[in-house]
């Protein structure tokens, strides 16, 4: 079993940078790909940027390459999701997930832990 906790949440301004937090506790869970996936309301959940274990496998949704930036320390914990430039696109509860099938996967059924979620506003 693996729990997952986001922290990093709120309200920031069009154009201001934010860092999510996913931190992981349970089971070998430093050998999981992360993933961070959005909600906005209305909207299905959709897949921001996920990392392998090792961090040498990324993925980043179009919406956001050149803007977000994971990072991973296994030595540290946790997996961060740095947030730059913000427009109110971006405004959605954020949620960070693991998957433990070794692969980078972009769908949510992919994922087997979910965290409860952090929502992040952006105002313009």
């Amino acid at each position: 079993q693996v729990q997952l906790v986001e922290s990093g949440g709120g309200l920031v301004q069009a154009g201001g940078s934010r860092r999510l937090s996913c931190a992981a506790s349970g089971r070998a869970c430093s050998t999981y790909t992360i993933g961070w996936f959005r909600q906005a309301p209305g909207k299905e959940r959709e897949l921001v940027a996920a990392i392998s274990w090792s961090g040498a496998r990324t993925y980043y949704a179009d919406s956001v390459k050149g803007r977000f930036t994971l990072s991973r320390d296994n030595a540290k914990n946790p997996v961060y999701l740095q947030m730059n430039r913000r427009h109110s696109a971006d405004t959605a509860v954020y949620y960070c997930a693991a998957d433990n099938g070794g692969r980078v996967g972009v769908f949510a059924g992919e994922y087997d832990y979910w965290g409860q979620g952090t929502q992040v506003t952006v105002s313009s």
